[in-house]
């Protein structure tokens, strides 16, 4: 069996908190140590926050979502969304909602096989609106309905591969990151931990941004993610 017991993040990724999987089980379990009235307050008040923001920018946005809508039609057959399973809150599954970007043929909805550089399943509007992540907008209609914020760790589909085994073999506190609702953008993403999960160090340097968020939520916290994401996030490419 492989041994997850400590694992160093490569020199390429930004800082990360190199822990033993004892120390993540006790960085996460200080999240229910936290004073109960104030972490509640902090997420009703994100959830408002998650409403009124994710409104706003569909109608901000509809001119936009619109057009692109459009160019997906005009392209190629097929829905206009693309539409898959994810994990949620406490392992929930819902349909998670993205503009389509492939070739109807080509998807894989099992989220089993990744992108890669010039992959050629990915349509010419696919990759403009995937270079921008304008794919992930219609995700704000996941954050009306509940199932996601703005701010938290992205949502994998179930049984979900890293280095090539299942996550929550990889990285035995797995399921510790779904105590908070999964989000448009992180800390990891935030953070330039994105794109294929081919590469183990890296994946869990992933899970161990996750739960670290898990454990220092705070408002000031997504309000930095958000930031963060909006100065990068926007003008490279990325893959969940």
């Amino acid at each position: 069996m492989t041994d997850t017991s400590r694992i160093d993040a490569p020199s390429d990724v930004p800082r990360a908190e190199r822990l033993t999987q004892g120390q993540l089980r006790a960085l996460v379990g200080g999240a229910s140590q936290s004073p109960i009235s104030s972490r509640a307050i902090q997420l009703y008040i994100k959830r408002c926050l998650d409403l009124v923001l994710s409104i706003s920018g569909l109608a901000f946005l509809a001119p936009l979502l619109i057009i692109i809508a459009i160019c997906i039609k005009c392209e190629s057959r097929g829905p206009v969304f693309f539409c898959q399973d994810r994990e949620g809150l406490h392992g929930r599954i819902f349909r998670i909602f993205k503009f389509r970007s492939m070739w109807v043929t080509y998807e894989d909805r099992s989220g089993i096989a990744q992108t890669v550089a010039g992959d050629g399943r990915i349509t010419r509007m696919g990759r403009f609106i995937r270079r921008t992540s304008i794919d992930e907008l219609p995700q704000l209609i996941n954050v009306v309905l509940g199932h996601m914020s703005l701010v938290g760790p992205r949502p994998h589909v179930p049984g979900m591969l890293a280095a090539g085994i299942r996550y929550d073999q990889l990285v035995p506190t797995y399921s510790l990151r779904h105590q908070v609702r999964p989000g448009i953008t992180g800390w990891a993403q935030a953070c330039g931990l994105r794109g294929p999960t081919k590469d183990r160090a890296r994946a869990i340097a992933r899970i161990q941004h996750d739960l670290e968020y898990v454990q220092n939520f705070s408002l000031l916290l997504d309000f930095k993610i958000l930031v963060m994401t909006l100065r990068h996030e926007f003008l490279s490419g990325r893959a969940d």
